[in-house]
């Protein structure tokens, strides 16, 4: 898809196709680590314990409820164009106590619905990927920050290590894609995603992009066996 806008469209359709059953395929298809992912980056946000944090492409809100827990003055501002996912997310949230502080907004990661330095973080949970122009994406992001306030991007990257890279390659491919499709009734929407991890940037790419945008401190480093890859930057 090298039109940005045909990707914008294909996207959205993908993800309000399995918005419903997003949050168990991802505990499932994961073995659970996601969590344990989501807890990293939250945690590099802990000296803003307060003020507003924007989860971008926030999805169906775990990023956002784990950013509310590690901090209890927190808001969060959780972004997303798809409105089906923050709907999902929203309906699974019921009756916590974080849900006041959660403020979903149906908005485009490239033109992002908040004011010139507003926030003190920024996150991105594998939602970097899905950007149709990851430049403009990035300069947004950084455009929202607060000086001094923080980039943080979860995404998934593809593992160096010789004994790892084949089995994670066919998992990816073969064995995710046919899970996913059975419990979610849209294989093509995983058979995507592992076409967008295998174009994604290398990591070394993605922070010459960060940096390009404005960031300073750029860092990254990789989660579990290479599969994931957490970026740091700041403003």
């Amino acid at each position: 898809m090298n039109n940005p806008e045909e990707k914008k469209k294909f996207v959205k359709s993908k993800f309000s196709a399995i918005s419903n059953r997003y949050d168990l395929l991802n505990s499932v298809l994961s073995f659970q680590v996601d969590r344990y992912w989501r807890w990293v980056v939250a945690r590099q946000l802990r000296e803003f314990p307060a003020g507003t944090v924007l989860d971008l492409c926030a999805g169906t809100l775990p990023l956002a409820l784990e950013l509310a827990r590690q901090a209890p003055e927190r808001t969060i501002l959780a972004v997303d164009f798809c409105e089906d996912m923050l709907k999902a997310g929203l309906a699974g949230i019921g009756a916590d106590r974080r849900r006041p502080r959660i403020l979903p907004v149906c908005g485009d990661g490239e033109q992002i619905p908040a004011r010139d330095a507003s926030v003190w973080g920024v996150t991105v949970a594998f939602g970097v990927r899905n950007l149709a122009r990851t430049e403009q994406g990035l300069r947004e992001m950084q455009r929202v920050l607060k000086s001094g306030g923080k980039l943080l991007i979860l995404e998934f990257s593809r593992p160096r290590n010789p004994l790892v890279k084949p089995l994670y390659n066919f998992y990816l491919n073969r064995i995710l894609p046919r899970i996913a499709g059975v419990v979610s009734g849209d294989q093509d929407a995983y058979e995507y995603l592992a076409s967008s991890i295998a174009a994604f940037y290398e990591p070394e790419e993605l922070a010459g992009m960060m940096r390009a945008a404005g960031f300073a401190k750029v860092s990254f480093r990789s989660l579990t066996f290479g599969i994931v890859t957490v970026y740091v930057g700041v403003k």
